[in-house]
C-alpha cells in the first residue's frame, strides 16, 4: 500500500460557482437600483462608498503601527472614496454606467491579452499577475469601447479627431483603472491581507471590486465638467 507521501493531493475545489452567484446578485442589486431611479442609485453609491471606506481604513490600520500615518492614511482614503462617490452621484443614470463599463472593458481586455500573450510583468512585487501585454489589451479594449460609444451616439462612422480623442480618453482611463488596482494591491501587501474583507463570497471585499473604478470615476467627473454644454 502506498504511503501518505504517494497519495494524490485532493483537488482544490473551484470557487467559480460562488463567484458567478455573487456576481449575479451584485448585478441584480445594481439593476434594481437603476430601475428604481436616481435616489436608489445614489443610495447604492453611498452604501458602497461607506463599506469601501471601512475596508480602506481597516487596511491602513493593518499596514502601519504609526498612529499619525494611520490618521493621514484614513483621511486621504476617506477623501479619495468620497470624491469618487460624489463624481458618480452627479451623473444621470445613463452616464453612471459609462465609467463602470470602461473598467469592465479594461479588465476583460487585460485578462485575455495578459493570459494569451503573457510576457514581462509590470510590478511583480506588487501584483504578480499584471503584465504589460495585459495593460495594452486593457487600454485597447477601453479605447475601442469609448470610440464605439461615440460612434453610436453620433451615428457618424467617419474617422475624425473627436473619434481619436474618444479612443485616447478610453485608453487613458484604462491606465487609471490599472493604477487603482495596483494601489489597492500595494496596500493589501503592506497590510498582509489577501482581500480587503470577505463580505462578497468568492470576490473578497467591496474595495476589491471597485479599486479600479474609483480613479476612473474621479477622472470621468472632471472630464464631464470640461465637456461643452
Amino acid at each position: 500500500m502506498a504511503g501518505a507521501e504517494g497519495a494524490a493531493a485532493p483537488a482544490k475545489k473551484s470557487d467559480l460557482p460562488v463567484r458567478v452567484a455573487s456576481a449575479l446578485v451584485m448585478l441584480a442589486v445594481a439593476a434594481f437600483a437603476v430601475w428604481m431611479g436616481d435616489q436608489w442609485v445614489d443610495g447604492l453609491i453611498t452604501l458602497i462608498a461607506a463599506v469601501c471606506t471601512w475596508e480602506f481604513v481597516r487596511l491602513v490600520l493593518r499596514a502601519t503601527q504609526s498612529w499619525p500615518l494611520r490618521l493621514i492614511g484614513a483621511l486621504l482614503g476617506f477623501g479619495y472614496i468620497l470624491y469618487a462617490a460624489y463624481s458618480l452621484s452627479v451623473f444621470d443614470i445613463p452616464l453612471v454606467i459609462y465609467p463602470v463599463l470602461i473598467v469592465v472593458a479594461t479588465d476583460v481586455g487585460a485578462y485575455f491579452s495578459g493570459r494569451g500573450i503573457g510576457g514581462p510583468k509590470i510590478a511583480p512585487a506588487i501584483s504578480p499577475s499584471k503584465t504589460w501585454a495585459g495593460l495594452c489589451g486593457g487600454m485597447l479594449a477601453a479605447g475601442l469601447f469609448l470610440a464605439g460609444t461615440f460612434i453610436w451616439n453620433t451615428g457618424d462612422w467617419s474617422l475624425r479627431p473627436m473619434l481619436v480623442i474618444a479612443f485616447a480618453i478610453g485608453a487613458a482611463l484604462a491606465v487609471l483603472a490599472q493604477m487603482g488596482d495596483f494601489f489597492e494591491s500595494w496596500l493589501k501587501r503592506k497590510a498582509d491581507m489577501k482581500d480587503s474583507s470577505n463580505l462578497i463570497p468568492g470576490h473578497g471585499g467591496v474595495f476589491d471590486r471597485v479599486d479600479g473604478l474609483l480613479p476612473v470615476a474621479i477622472a470621468s467627473g472632471l472630464l464631464w465638467q470640461l465637456h461643452p454644454a
